[in-house]
């Protein structure tokens, strides 16, 4: 038996639980679990269950359906019949009728059934298993336990031994428990919270789900992990198994069962209210009561209890979970929709908004209603509101009299438009669908499809029938040339991974561009060349820039990501003249933000969150990269972008664990969208994660297959995407200095041509770690202190704060304990400044005087010190290689030197050395 609808069965999410469960258990006895349907409290039980299992307890497990709670006794005869059979044989004669009778084994006497029997009995039992062995009551659904069940527990378990233990989950949405007194008073009651995005994501990747859309399905489920599964089931079942991130979800099968589950919770009385809350854009109380509830806030607070809403100080009403929002408006009846945008209408303060809901209130076409909805579309674009206006252009169009087929065609074209600035790839596809439905000339075609184009973000790879369309429609236009062969050159180099036909396409669209007037498009695709020239290390990239700049084009043009301006913004990063850099962005933040372009805000984030990391102020690029990924989830972008920005962020000043995991996420969503731009950062945080938290070998593969994508994709500038000296980093700590220094030299060769200086810095620190894995120490000190002095002239704190801890790593080798010491302590006084705390932490490990490595081991490299470990602790030559991803014989020769080192001889005097030093 179990929960309706499916088992939510995450695991996600769920240690810390599980350990307040065991240690409620430890210390009462008793636990009681709750919280809303699909919140995975079943499963918890089950993990918990089985543990006691595995310690060989006794569990016994009981799980009531829904019917069951009409049946008398029902789930006691369940719990009977699931002891072992010779628990019952010390029980009395009456006791053992009152058992039989119970489990319809005898027939009824005339005297009527001994109730006190069967309650002693039940007790009997528990106390005779509890002899044997710790005994653990698993209670799941205990809202369905019929009344007299619940009567015989209660008595029952008053009289039992410690050793009988009990652990509760009940479906609880706001109201008090009714398990409470089941389990007695004072037993600790343990919430099952929501999971969170990061949780959720986890949880679809071990489902083989789309990962991509993680945040739209946390929004959606509101971390319920049953309806987050029913969600993202919904979606690799749909006939569109590649849905964009700005699709609506959606709501069938068992994730609508599960919504409606939620919502029944509801009190009665409150549904109408919440149907309108869920019809509004923006639903408060006060608009609310306007459109006809008066008792809004007393409804809305029965709905909260629920958990179901949440209502602010200010009367802002949220749902939960967006899926509740879409059972809501589904579930009812296009009269009851009618009527309540109706209501609606009139009661929002916002004309836009008046509009919207005196169109959706009726479904027959009316020009002057058409109209006026074109009218709120123009206001939403000046606003910046363009996927509000995309959504209007659409409603503009149905209300549009089918004796007005041009004026429904501009508005559809226009509504296609507005999404693709929008990046609501939904609405862009379906105005796309109905502009090709149509008999629209070449122009609008083309438009059209653009707009699906632009509003695709990284996931161009999967358009190719889209671009050869939109290329046939454009023939003989060559401004509408240049838009197509524009967009294939961006196409070229995010998912074809290829700056040589990016750059080739961008000369072509810059022709076309020219031939027809089109000077943006022409500053657009020298910007293209532009860049390409720069990740090629072409010397004329800085010139081409120039030259776009030069151009007339608008200030802030939508697309700013492609123009000249912004590539100007990304070079200053590159070449680390942050402050400019810095300056610029937040002259630009604002300004795309009007333009109602997500694309483009969330460019200008990152650019800021790897600007703020550079300057080494870990807050604030944080509190870029959180505004990122809202903006992600909220205009349905593509995510990996955001999950690299989040990872850079978290790998500087926040957590390496979390660093790791938002980097794999990225890592799968750009996978699943064929985007080797992203997928490369991802990677290459990963590695530098890896790196800093002593997996070498790891960090060694990781940042191979960095090296490899840069290879294919043609990248020749080192200052673009900074893998380089971590790789050798990684080589050194695997105790391959020799793959290191070689691939410093050639990385070196190309830095100097180009007039990379920081990039030479940071080859210098990877060099100087060369050099002492080499033996030399001498020159490796004296080339980390240079280099840290380099470092902090150029206002880079987080790398001179690495290079000081490159710089104790070495002093430590050659047992020079006050030098390591001040370096550590130079290094957490520089990253505390920053902010940097994962870095802050790896300076605050003790040094080998002060309890760390012993100092008979400092003479080891990282990678013998690993493999001293592993082999200290028994593991076998094959099983050493195969942990640390090195060959057999890499482990043998390793050991020789480390024997050598030690002034051991065996495994055995290895080991001593290992336990007493």
């Amino acid at each position: 038996m179990g929960e309706a609808t499916g088992q939510a069965a995450t695991g996600i999410g769920h240690g810390e639980l599980a350990e307040a469960v065991r240690r409620a258990l430890t210390t009462h006895g008793r636990a009681l679990l709750t919280g809303p349907a699909g919140a995975g409290k079943s499963e918890l039980l089950r993990a918990v269950a089985d543990a006691a299992e595995d310690r060989h307890e006794t569990v016994l497990r009981l799980a009531p359906e829904a019917a069951d709670q009409l049946l008398p006794e029902a789930s006691a005869a369940a719990l009977l019949a699931s002891v072992p059979a010779d628990a019952l044989d010390r029980l009395s004669g009456p006791q053992r009728t009152a058992v039989a009778l119970l489990r319809r084994e005898t027939d009824a006497p005339r005297a009527g059934r001994d109730h006190v029997a069967l309650r002693l009995a039940v007790t009997e039992v528990l106390r005779t298993l509890a002899v044997r062995r710790p005994v653990l009551l698993v209670l799941d659904n205990a809202q369905w336990l019929d009344a007299e069940t619940a009567a015989l527990l209660r008595f029952a378990l008053r009289l039992t031994p410690p050793r009988v233990r009990v652990l509760v989950a009940e479906c609880v949405q706001g109201a008090a428990p009714a398990a409470e007194s089941l389990c007695g008073p004072g037993t600790p009651e343990i919430q099952v919270p929501p999971l969170g995005a990061d949780e959720v994501a986890e949880l679809l990747v071990r489902r083989g789900l789309p990962a991509r859309l993680a945040g739209r399905i946390h929004q959606a489920s509101g971390g319920n992990p049953r309806l987050a599964l029913a969600l993202g089931r919904s979606l690799a079942g749909s006939r569109d198994g590649g849905a964009h991130h700005a699709d609506t979800l959606p709501l069938s099968g068992q994730a609508r069962e599960v919504a409606r589950r939620l919502l029944a919770e509801a009190p009665r009385q409150a549904r109408r209210t919440l149907l309108l809350a869920a019809l509004a854009t923006r639903p408060t109380t006060a608009l609310l009561r306007r459109a006809g509830c008066p008792d809004a806030e007393a409804e809305l607070a029965g709905a909260e209890k629920a958990a179901l809403v949440t209502v602010g100080a200010d009367g802002a009403v949220e749902f939960t979970a967006g899926a509740l929002r879409t059972a809501l408006a589904a579930d009812a009846g296009w009269p009851e929709r009618a009527a309540g945008h109706a209501a609606l209408a009139t009661a929002v303060d916002d004309p836009v908004q008046a509009v919207r809901h005196r169109a959706l209130a009726v479904d027959t076409p009316d020009e002057r209603l058409a109209a006026e909805i074109t009218g709120a579309a123009a206001a939403c674009r000046r606003r910046g509101q363009r996927a509000l206006a995309a959504e209007l252009g659409l409603l503009a169009a149905e209300r549009t009299p089918s004796h007005l087929p041009g004026e429904e065609l501009a508005r559809l074209v226009g509504a296609a438009e507005d999404a693709g600035w929008a990046g609501r790839a939904d609405l862009a596809r379906r105005a796309a669908r109905a502009v090709l439905a149509r008999d629209a000339p070449p122009a609008d075609r083309v438009r059209a499809r653009l707009a699906v184009i632009d509003a695709a973000g990284q996931a161009l790879g999967a358009l190719d029938e889209t671009f050869a369309h939109a290329a046939a429609d454009a023939a003989g236009d060559p401004s509408l040339q240049a838009a197509v062969q524009l967009r294939t050159a961006w196409k070229h180099n995010l998912s074809d991974g290829d700056p040589v036909r990016s750059r080739d396409a961008a000369a072509g669209a810059g022709a076309l561009a020219a031939l027809g007037g089109d000077r943006t498009a022409e500053a657009m695709a020298l910007t293209v060349r532009a860049r390409m020239g720069r990740i090629l290390g072409d010397p004329d990239a800085e010139e081409i820039l120039a030259g776009a700049l030069a151009l007339p084009v608008p200030e802030v043009p939508l697309g700013m990501r492609h123009a000249p301006q912004y590539l100007a913004v990304r070079h200053a990063l590159f070449d680390d003249r942050l402050t400019d850099a810095r300056h610029q962005l937040l002259a630009l933040l604002p300004a795309v933000r009007s333009t109602g372009s997500a694309e483009d805000v969330l460019e200008v984030l990152r650019s800021l969150t790897e600007v703020e990391l550079r300057r080494g102020r870990c807050a604030p690029a944080a509190a870029h990269a959180r505004s990122a990924l809202e903006l992600t989830i909220e205009a349905g972008l593509s995510p990996g972008p955001a999950w690299y920005v989040a990872a850079m962020a978290e790998a500087a000043g926040g957590s390496f664990a979390r660093a790791a995991a938002y980097a794999r996420r990225g890592i799968r969503a750009s996978e699943e969208e064929r985007d080797q731009v992203f997928l490369s950062r991802g990677l290459y945080v990963l590695g530098l994660v890896e790196l800093a938290t002593g997996e070498a070998a790891k960090a060694v593969a990781t940042l191979r297959r960095v090296a490899e994508l840069e290879a294919a994709q043609q990248v020749v500038d080192p200052s673009v995407l900074r893998w380089h000296g971590e790789l050798a980093e990684a080589l050194v700590a695997a105790d391959r200095p020799g793959e290191a220094a070689e691939l410093l030299d050639s990385v070196r060769t190309v830095a100097l041509r180009l007039g990379r200086t920081t990039v030479l810095a940071a080859l210098d620190r990877a060099r100087g770690l060369c050099l002492s894995a080499r033996g030399e120490a001498d020159g490796a000190v004296a080339l980390l202190e240079a280099t840290a002095h380099r470092f902090a002239a150029l206002h880079l704190p987080l790398e001179h704060g690495r290079t000081l801890l490159a710089l104790a790593r070495v002093e430590r080798r050659r047992r020079r304990r006050a030098p390591a010491r001040a370096a550590l302590r130079a290094a957490a006084e520089v990253f505390d400044r920053a902010g940097a705390r994962p870095w802050a932490e790896l300076a605050g490990e003790p040094s080998p005087a002060e309890g760390g490595r012993p100092v008979a081991f400092a003479a080891l490299t990282e990678a013998e010190t690993r493999l001293a470990l592993l082999v200290g602790q028994g593991a076998s030559n094959q099983e050493a290689a195969a942990k640390l991803f090195v060959s057999v014989k890499t482990v043998e020769a390793r050991l020789t030197r480390i024997y050598r080192k030690l002034h051991v001889r065996s495994r055995a005097q290895l080991a001593t050395a290992l336990r007493t030093r």
